[in-house]
């Protein structure tokens, strides 16, 4: 009997999270662009993060009671196809339309149906993999995200200096050709079932257990801690060195998210040797302090330092609270996965936007409202803490 190649269901995975870096971070360096090009105004623009995030929201939620009957192939090559089409129809689309908002915005709904399929779905397949030391291979896979967000900022810069921005449909189309290729990947590689048919949990008997309870405010923390920061990074960035956006956005939300994949890809390589729940203790603790210097730091520059050590502390928290939920609730399938990219989005959602209140009640001092986000670090080392003593043997 030929054995299953295993490794092409990891690369096909791994490009999966690239693309749904893609996904996420290629339309928001273009807003400026946007706005001269088609007279959008910032509004309206804002529309666009705000659209792709919902949609992500609703794909994650109607995933929980979707996928185990279409079936996990299926879904993930719609997702590879609707990421590749929405990026491709970039190029074409606004300027076919009468109103080139709406072409921008359907292809950003498209490819978002995309980014929350592949979201919902590819933890799992690397989960139901023979894998050993899931918890490293799980937080491996979530490296690549970030290594994604780094290349998408530093590949679209690189073409437009070279290129000039005014073909950015042609780095559209290029960027499209990850996903497109990737549904070959899927197609042909071996994908396992999560849990034996008829034996998952459903969505009311997980609702029952208190240990998904934890588990949801684990993941609402580890979405929050993540995103708030990430999206001031850049803000950070501008304010400590005083340069251009450009720069700033590759020393801001470059920064957090090369120090958020060194975290991952280090806990891939010697995870075995870590106690998954201490280091995650151990990180929420870093990332209050760097939340802490980053709102009070009076020196600019420690608070960009502050910042970007803040992706290193994130970088296990999402990965790390979908191994631990696993571990605990093996049957959990399909829709406890969905369920906690639900509640990761939903924290990716929250932090920002109280962060943002805060610090426009406190006279626009973005440093009372990073100090707000304290909060979120703090309930997740509560929370593990918590999961260490009640679970873990």
């Amino acid at each position: 009997m030929k054995k299953k190649n295993y490794k092409k269901t990891q690369i096909a995975c791994y490009l999966g999270f690239i693309t749904q870096a893609i996904c996420a971070n290629f339309v928001p360096l273009l807003f400026l662009t946007f706005h001269n090009t088609y007279n959008i105004s910032f509004g309206m623009l804002a529309m666009i993060s705000t659209c792709f995030f919902v949609t992500q929201l609703l794909v994650d939620l109607i995933c929980a009671g979707i996928v185990d009957k279409l079936g996990y192939r299926a879904c993930i090559i719609a997702a590879e196809i609707t990421s590749g089409l929405g990026l491709a129809g970039l190029a074409i689309l606004p300027d076919l339309l009468p109103v080139p908002f709406y072409g921008i915005l359907a292809c950003v709904i498209v490819y978002a149906i995309g980014s929350g399929l592949t979201e919902v779905l590819v933890s799992p397949i690397i989960e139901a993999c023979p894998f050993e030391n899931k918890d490293k291979m799980m937080s491996l896979l979530h490296s690549f995200y970030c290594w994604g967000w780094v290349g998408v900022v530093l590949g679209s810069t690189a073409f437009f200096t070279v290129f000039g921005i005014e073909n950015w449909r042609i780095l559209a189309l290029i960027w499209s050709i990850i996903p497109l290729f990737n549904i070959y990947n899927f197609a042909s590689c071996p994908i396992e079932p999560l849990v034996e048919e008829g034996k998952s949990m459903t969505m009311l008997e997980l609702f029952k257990t208190k240990a998904f309870w934890i588990f949801i405010v684990l993941m609402v923390c580890a979405g929050s801690s993540e995103i708030a920061m990430g999206q001031w990074a850049s803000a950070f960035a501008e304010s400590a060195l005083n340069v251009t956006k450009t720069v700033g956005d590759l020393a801001g939300p470059c920064g957090f998210a090369v120090c958020m994949g060194i975290s991952r890809l280090l806990y891939g390589k010697f995870g075995e040797k870590i106690d998954l729940t201490i280091f995650m203790m151990a990180s929420g603790v870093m990332c209050l302090i760097c939340y802490l210097v980053a709102g009070l730091a009076s020196i600019p520059l420690a608070g960009l330092i502050g910042c970007a050590a803040c992706g290193f502390s994130v970088g296990i928290m999402w990965p790390g609270s979908i191994s631990i939920s696993s571990q605990i609730l093996p049957t959990g399938g399909t829709a406890m996965f969905a369920l906690l990219a639900l509640a990761g989005d939903l924290g990716g959602a929250a932090g920002p936007a109280i962060i943002g209140a805060v610090s426009q009640n406190a006279s626009n001092d973005l440093h009372a409202g990073i100090l707000a986000g304290i909060a979120f670090p703090v309930i997740l080392v509560i929370s593990v803490f918590y999961i260490r003593k009640k679970y873990k043997h």
